[in-house]
């Protein structure tokens, strides 16, 4: 499961709808606009894997989401096209049959100018819904769920469209920018935490936005531990390549070793060697490797076998979570449009990259998914996920919190995804 459609709240909800409702709904909208607006129709209509769903499809999707579950309550409102219900529904079986998620790319109708015909009709429904003071508490709590629903699918969109112009023979570029200086990493440094008893996860009705799968808080037991000031590096991945990392079974599991061996794996997603120089695939072209960035489009499976070749360990998300909790939390690199990549590693816990952690993705003591259809996606996938801390280059600014769980299957490397060691 990807970041998309965690779609159950922990909330108190909004009493009434006001003007600051309404700037916030286009606000998210229109960045999902300007994040596509230089893809090309041919862009926007491709699938390239299973994993991925194109961008015109991630346009819709989140449309669809603000028409099912809020719009098609309002009395007035007439439901723009039936068939859409069919086309962009993603994983709800409460609201009825699907298009194949792998067929996704097949669907070459609606085009996108139609598409972008179907997000303004939305918007103005929307709009004019919240103007009349129509919509009750759920609907808007609803709202700000599919708010921040449709910033999950930005980030996704620039996951997918990466890997889509990955697959180009020649590279598109999808933002320009400066190449960044090549640089050496700070000495890795290690904080120490104090185990013992502690609170994680999120509370019910805290004020701020969390999924349910946030929560409920509760108590958990710690071992004293050591965790690493800032996430590991392209430089000290090279090092593990070098000395056979991915050739060398003692570092593996199993299933990871069976992974690698299978598909050939021999460096991370996008890296590729040429005239004896490393390079990366980035949103901005075929780019050489930055030494103190982040390493980043790594499995589970990777993450672990380095950990245990650099003689430490994942942390669990409770030592993750414990690590970060203490106020006030720098930020690295969130999502600029103009960059979309990872800063050099600093001192930071949230952004750059999200950071896989020991932890299988289950379920908090006391979780119970809502009510309908919206609670369909946490609870039925907690099984073969492993959890991810943190934030990365392509999440929206102020869609992250140190109590977020995202979660991918152990072999996902096209997400921004990274590790930070503990021991």
């Amino acid at each position: 499961m990807s970041i998309t459609n965690r779609t159950a709240p922990i909330r108190s909800g909004p009493t009434r709808s006001t003007p600051s409702q309404a700037h916030r709904f286009l606000e998210v909208r229109a960045l999902t606009d300007a994040l596509s607006a230089d893809l090309s129709a041919e862009d926007q209509t491709p699938q390239s894997m299973t994993d991925a769903s194109p961008a015109k499809w991630h346009r819709a999707h989140v449309t669809w989401f603000f028409e099912e579950f809020i719009l098609r309550n309002v009395e007035s409102y007439r439901v723009y096209d039936d068939t859409y219900r069919y086309l962009f529904n993603s994983y709800y079986e409460a609201v009825g049959a699907r298009h194949p998620r792998p067929e996704r790319g097949l669907v070459t109708r609606p085009g996108v100018a139609d598409v972008g015909h179907y997000r303004e009709y939305v918007d103005n429904a929307m709009v004019d819904a919240l103007e009349r003071g129509v919509l009750g508490d759920d609907a808007l709590a609803l709202l700000e769920l599919g708010c921040n629903h449709e910033q999950q699918h930005q980030e996704l969109l620039l996951m997918d469209i990466k890997h889509l112009f990955s697959t180009h023979a020649f590279g598109p570029v999808y933002v320009d920018r400066a190449v960044d200086d090549p640089g050496d990493p700070d000495p890795l440094t290690w904080r120490s935490v104090t185990g013992g008893v502690t609170e994680v996860g999120a509370t019910q009705g805290a004020s701020g936005f969390t999924y349910d799968n946030e929560g409920p808080r509760h108590r958990v037991y710690l071992e004293d531990f050591e965790i690493a000031e800032r996430a590991v590096t392209n430089a000290e991945w090279l090092e593990f390549m070098a000395d056979d990392g991915y050739r060398r079974p003692e570092f593996w599991l199993s299933e990871g070793w069976a992974h690698i061996t299978q598909n050939g794996w021999q460096a991370p997603e996008y890296w590729a060697q040429t005239d004896g120089e490393w390079t990366t695939f980035t949103l901005s072209g075929r780019r050489r490797l930055v030494g103190d960035e982040p390493v980043m489009h790594v499995s589970f499976y990777e993450a672990d076998a380095y950990a245990r070749w650099a003689g430490a360990r994942l942390p669990t998300e409770f030592e993750w979570e414990a690590a970060a909790d203490t106020g006030d939390i720098a930020r690295g690199q969130l999502l600029d449009p103009q960059r979309c990549h990872p800063g050099r590693a600093g001192a930071t816990m949230i952004g750059d990259v999200w950071e896989w952690t020991a932890s299988a993705y289950l379920p908090y003591p006391g979780f119970v998914p809502a009510n309908g259809a919206v609670g369909e996606y946490n609870g039925k996938f907690m099984c073969d996920q492993h959890v991810l801390r943190g934030a990365s280059a392509v999440t929206p600014p102020g869609h992250e919190r140190a109590t977020y769980r995202n979660f991918f299957p152990a072999s996902a490397r096209w997400a921004f995804s990274g590790l930070r060691l503990a021991r």
